[in-house]
């Protein structure tokens, strides 16, 4: 029997069907278009190009080798069978003790081995979507707000607001300055807040930045530490891109800072997974890294409803444990970003496009304002519309980003192969070179338009001047050109 509601969604509770989650926008919007007509070298060629994924598959092939290599890191091999019973049954929810004692030990090579992490402040989450809300949970009531400096993820209004209630404001940061976090900017934000009666609980960043590809450097670190301790509010800290930098200058963690100054440790927090860095992100390896004993004994509660298999801890912490494997992965994979970014950007140079500047993460900051019909957001709207449909490239617009600026795109350029890399540039430089020869016919027939209309009126005005009724010495058309014409 079919019991059919008027409205169904009075059935289901409100924060299941509220739209928190964020899918109608752009960025979520591009992925659709994507799973709809993916382009495959064969069986699709003319397809959707994924462009809007932060994915590192550069480096598989040391993944590979490693596992080859090591049969026994994995319970489910002959070689390494004798352990399943021991990893397939129960265990503490704090974790494996080798996983987080090579975790933490990996998090240190990644920030160079200038500062040091317990084991026993790791907390596990399913990946760093979970991280977040487990942090949000912790530090935040539904109500209060966390400042985000702009532009930032799209996923954050997902992972941090949905299920928790708790508010995103944006501290609005510009390209005048390569979009720079200052500390104007977050006093304007938290002012602005405090005017509309919303409770500043904490500021989220992240560093190296989803979607600008930068590093925050050691000064603005400082003054976004010295801000939060003035304002006795969280500071947490998205560090999953930590190991794609790849040039200089080198990534410095919020660990190194607080060793520098005199602040409140129980208020900083690091996110942190092996989803970007090490390209892991279907093992759903996320951490929370807190300098607070209570948001840790919290977090280790909460982690129960998204611990990481015991069999995916076995195997990171295997692999994680071999010093001289973590080295040349370190080495080789920022090599291979490096080279990647490289290729897409002076690509783009050739065709008169340009980027912000940068130097880590999996994606750059593409500059599409000269392409836009007018600086608005509908068109912008309108611009990616088109590159969605005619070169068929899923890049996401920076209004998904949150960014007060249309014109900006992230570019994602880690989640493919060297021959979808060379076809996806080559769409983007086509698209550009006739977008530049349509604006052009275009200023070219207005131009053509204009020249005739002021030709038509200098005619009509000539004539004017001819008639008798307007050679009155007090007429402002009378001149000593117009008596010489006559």
């Amino acid at each position: 029997m079919k019991f059919i509601s008027s409205n169904q969604n009075q059935l289901l509770s409100k924060i299941a069907t509220n739209n928190g989650h964020g899918e109608d926008s752009p960025y979520f919007d591009g992925w659709k278009a994507y799973d709809s007509d993916p382009y495959h070298p064969t069986r699709n060629p003319q397809g959707v190009i994924q462009m809007g994924l932060a994915e590192n598959q550069l480096s598989f092939d040391f993944i590979k080798e490693w596992i080859v290599n090591n049969p026994k890191a994995s319970i489910c091999t002959a070689e390494g069978a004798n352990g399943f019973k021991d990893i397939a049954i129960y265990q503490d929810y704090h974790g494996l003790p080798e996983f987080r004692n090579a975790v933490a030990k990996f998090m240190g090579k990644v920030r160079g081995e200038r500062v040091t992490f317990d084991p026993d402040r790791i907390v596990m989450s399913g990946g760093a979507t979970g991280a977040h809300e487990m942090v949000a949970f912790c530090l935040a009531d539904p109500g209060d707000a966390f400042l985000v400096p702009t532009p930032y993820y799209p996923g954050f209004d997902r992972d941090l607001r949905w299920r928790t209630g708790v508010q995103l404001f944006p501290v609005v940061c510009e390209s005048s300055n390569n979009f720079k976090i200052t500390k104007a900017a977050l006093e304007a934000a938290y002012s602005k807040a405090q005017e509309t009666n919303i409770k500043v609980k904490g500021l989220l960043i992240t560093n190296p930045s989803n979607p600008l590809g930068t590093i925050l450097d050691r000064e603005t670190l400082r003054s976004v530490l010295s801000f939060t301790n003035e304002k006795n509010i969280h500071l947490v800290c998205d560090e999953i891109y930590a190991a794609t930098v790849f040039n200089k200058p080198g990534f410095i963690s919020i660990a190194e800072i607080i060793e520098e100054m005199e602040c409140n440790r129980d208020l900083v927090h690091i996110v942190y997974s092996l989803s970007k860095d090490l390209g892991f992100p279907g093992f759903r390896v996320g951490v929370v890294y807190s300098y607070n004993d209570i948001v840790v004994n919290i977090a280790r509660k909460m982690s129960s409803f998204g611990l990481v298999s015991t069999q995916t801890q076995h195997l990171i912490a295997s692999m994680l444990s071999d010093d001289k494997f973590v080295d040349k992965f370190i080495a080789e994979s920022a090599k291979k970003l490096a080279t990647r970014h490289g290729v897409f950007t002076r690509g783009l140079a050739q065709v008169g496009i340009g980027s912000l500047k940068s130097n880590a993460g999996l994606f750059f900051w593409m500059d599409f304002r000269r392409l836009l019909k007018e600086p608005t957001l509908e068109a912008e709207m309108e611009l990616w519309r088109t590159i969605i449909a005619h070169p068929k490239l899923n890049v996401s617009p920076g209004s998904s980003f949150h960014c007060s600026e249309p014109g900006w795109f992230r570019v994602c350029f880690a989640n493919m192969d060297d021959e979808t890399m060379r076809l996806a540039l080559r769409r983007i430089k086509n698209f550009v070179i006739q977008a530049k020869g349509q604006q052009a016919s275009a200023a070219k027939k207005q131009y053509g338009q204009s020249k005739l209309q002021v030709s038509v009126s200098f005619r009509r005005m000539e004539d004017l001047m001819m008639t008798p009724r307007m050679m009155s010495p007090h007429s402002p058309m009378v001149s000593p050109l117009v008596h010489a014409r006559t």
